[in-house]
Parts: structure tokens; sequence; C-alpha cells
């Protein structure tokens, strides 16, 4: 299967006048689990490509220069889009011949810490092509928002700045911030220790979930943030993976997510369901697994569809691994 790489622009964010080119890539054998193992295992889901999702792929050639308002995470399903559900402007980047982290660190002009910290790495790791990393949109950290988090103490925590930290991350304000949340902070740095920064992993066995989509069909593989997408037919019924209360649900772009139901579920695990046509719960909604929260989106041009190239469903988690992710 072909996938390209993708990026997840969340939040406002806008292309400099920079650009990044694609490649495709085959992707047939990417077995680990990226975004639940090191970055040292990651495999790129093509070349250098941002996060689309869609039945469609787009080749990519490694990203020249961004800006840094501009890189996206990778969510793709079977297409490519640029999906997230926040304001952050995550990109992943996959390693090309004669690459090195600094050379690449210098490229999207962030720090090589920045680089070392995103894919969890030391001034040690060995790179190799074809090798999948998280690239921020400037030097920092990424924090995982953990429950009874606030963003002064996360502020506080990783040196960083309030102000900076909301208008990045498009938030409304300081307590605009959910359990699940991946936030960007400018500047900051990795505590020494740090219960934020380490992403725990709820054990659930393979049946804990099922799929979103009757058809089930993957469309896209693995990437960022811990996703598989889902193609079907616009207007399908997209379920509750699991049952759980509705965290979130958020309409317009999203930093290329589209419209996005999120629940979390009661083992503290949180599913996100992106490039949806309309959401049919509401928040705080108690939701039963098979359960319809909404109808599938994604067609371009559509309103709410975000960055993508057909109509499927953007599913990812948060605190376990994907169970889709072969």
């Amino acid at each position: 299967m072909v996938f390209l790489f993708c990026f997840l622009c969340f939040g406002t964010s806008s292309f400099s006048s920079k650009s990044l080119s694609f490649l495709t890539a085959d992707v047939s054998n990417l077995g680990e689990d990226i975004f639940v193992k090191p970055a040292s295992n990651f495999l790129r889901e093509s070349p250098s490509v941002a996060f689309l999702q869609e039945n469609s792929v787009v080749a990519v050639a490694p990203p020249s220069d961004v800006d840094p308002q501009v890189l996206g995470a990778v969510l793709g399903a079977g297409g490519g889009e640029l999906v997230s559900d926040g304001g952050n402007n995550v990109a992943e980047y996959i390693v090309q011949p004669g690459d090195s982290l600094s050379s690449i660190a210098s490229r999207y002009n962030i720090s090589l810490q920045t680089l070392l910290w995103a894919n969890d790495l030391t001034s040690k790791s060995v790179i190799s092509s074809g090798q999948k990393l998280v690239i921020l949109p400037v030097s920092g950290v990424l924090c995982h928002v953990k429950s009874g988090d606030t963003l002064s103490e996360i502020a506080e925590l990783y040196k960083g700045q309030i102000s900076e930290i909301i208008e990045i991350n498009g938030l409304e304000g300081e307590a605009n911030i959910y359990v699940g949340d991946i936030l960007i902070i400018p500047g900051g740095k990795i505590p020494k220790k740090s219960s934020n920064y380490a992403v725990s992993q709820v054990p659930i066995g393979s049946s804990y979930f099922i799929c979103p989509h009757a058809n089930c069909y993957i469309s896209q593989g693995l990437h960022w943030y811990n996703a598989i997408d889902f193609a079907g037919k616009c207007g399908d019924p997209i379920v509750a993976a699991a049952a759980g209360t509705v965290q979130k649900v958020s309409y317009g772009w999203n930093g290329g997510a589209g419209n996005y139901v999120r629940i979390l579920h009661p083992n503290g695990v949180i599913t996100m369901y992106g490039h949806v046509q309309t959401a049919l719960v509401g928040e705080g909604e108690q939701v039963s697994q098979g359960g319809i929260i909404a109808l599938m989106g994604g067609k371009p041009g559509t309103k709410g569809a975000g960055i993508s190239t057909g109509c499927h469903v953007h599913f990812d988690v948060r605190g376990a691994r994907n169970p889709f992710a072969k």
C-alpha cells in the first residue's frame, strides 16, 4: 500500500513561502506500533510525507523547509491529509539517504534537542533511511495532558510561557485543555522527572475496540497520532469503538482534522474520530459501544472535511495501543 507523509496542521497555522515536496513509498512491511513505541522503531508511511487522511495517497519527497506555523501531524485514511484535533502543528518526516539528525533539525529550524526529545532519541542515536521522525514546528517539547493538569502548571513544569502555549495550540484560554490533548510548549524543556512527557499505556484486549465503520476497510495505516484511517462513503454511520463519555465535539478546520468527536473511555483511554460530516452526539453524553456518534465526511471541498482526499474516518487512540495497527 502506498502512503504519503502527511502533515497534521493543528490550530490556525499557515504555510510559509517554503513548501514541502512529497514522494510515495511502499509501506507494506510497516509492522511497528509507531507512536506507541520509541521513534527508533518508526517506519515512514512514505519517504517524506505529511499525514493525509483520505482514500487517496499523495506522493511526497522529503519536505523542504517549512514554516513553524505550517507543519502538521500525520494522519490519513488511505489518501492523504493533515489531520489533528488541536492547534498543534506537528509533522512527520521520513528519513532520506544522507540525512542526519542535525541536518533535519536545521532544515526545520528547530534545535537538535527538540528533535531528540520529540522522538525519544539521544545524541548517540543512529537514524536510517525510511525511519519516521516527528517534527515540531518550533523548538520546544510536546506535553500529553493528564487528568488534573492545568495550563499554568504545565507552563511552569516545562519552562514555557502560557501566552505562547495558548497561541500555538489554538486554545481559547487557559481552561481550554482536555485530558488527552497533545500540546506544543514553545521553548520548553523536559523536566528531569515528568509524568506528562512519558505517555502511559493502558493494556487492552484485542476485542476492547470495534471498528468505527461497518466495512472496517483500512485505507491508511498507522500514522500520527497513533491513528488508523477507515474508508467508506460520505454519510455512512460512524460508531463508538467502545463505551464511554463524549469528551469533545468540534466543528471547523481544526488544523486539518475537520469536524471531530473525542470519547473518553472508562479505562482512561481516549479515541478521536476525525473528518466527520456531522456529529450526532454532544459533549458529556454517554455512548455505548457500536452506538452511532457521527456521519462520515472527508469529501474534499465540503464543510468540515479538513485536509482530506476522500470519504473516511480518522481513528486515533490515546493512552493505549491502536488495535487496528498491524
